[in-house]
């Protein structure tokens, strides 16, 4: 694609995405999921839901690409057995638990996506001033919990609506819940982040 990876985007780019931008990809990103999920013909489990794997178009628009690891869910199945595959911090818990895995195996990585969109850093890092900080998705619940959501915005005089940054937090916490049962389908996912459905407050991950 023309401009690259999100990946680029968010950890490269000399000029990353503001706010606004942020908004849009994160829900172009979940409306592609969704559609993989819920309006092919054959559901289709990505399986490698990251940034690197998210290309933007010429019109900066995402593209989900890399479907070397994907699986079909036939007719009769909404879980499938399958050998550990994907990226370390995008993983799933069931998965690296060789349990089966569903649709809610993209959800949760879709999850650590949205939250790296928000923050615009990787969720594993170790260039940061504290070590409660390594882990983006950890960090990210202790600013939610103590009501320090400020803390995650861009550095610099970036214009956030901080309603919208914490539904977004909120709408990324959910989706890495430990159980699967408990993360939303992406259908959800898309009518939280369009404002049309409330969201309510997300227990701690278990992976806290």
């Amino acid at each position: 694609m023309s401009n690259g990876s999100l990946a680029d985007l968010l950890f490269k780019s000399t000029r990353r995405p503001d706010w606004k931008e942020r908004i849009r990809i994160a829900l172009n990103v979940a409306r592609g999921i969704l559609y993989l999920h819920e309006e092919c013909e054959t559901p289709i489990i990505h399986c490698d839901i990251k940034p690197q794997n998210i290309l933007m178009d010429e019109f900066w628009k995402a593209k989900i690409s890399d479907f070397g690891l994907a699986k079909l869910l036939m007719p009769d199945q909404t879980r499938t057995f399958t050998g550990v595959r994907g990226t370390r911090g995008y993983l799933a818990p069931e998965w690296q638990r060789n349990n089966p895995i569903s649709v809610k195996a993209d959800v949760y990585s879709y999850g650590i996506v949205l939250l790296e969109i928000v923050c615009c850093r990787r969720n594993l890092e170790v260039n940061v001033s504290t070590p409660e900080e390594v882990v983006l998705s950890n960090w990210v619940y202790r600013c939610f919990a103590g009501r320090e959501l400020n803390k995650l915005t861009v550095v610099g005089d970036e214009e956030v609506d901080m309603k919208t940054l914490e539904n977004m937090v909120k709408v990324g916490l959910w989706c890495i819940q430990d159980e699967p049962a408990l993360r939303p389908s992406m259908k959800s996912v898309v009518l939280m982040l369009e404002g049309i459905t409330d969201i309510s407050i997300p227990p701690c991950p278990t992976t806290y």
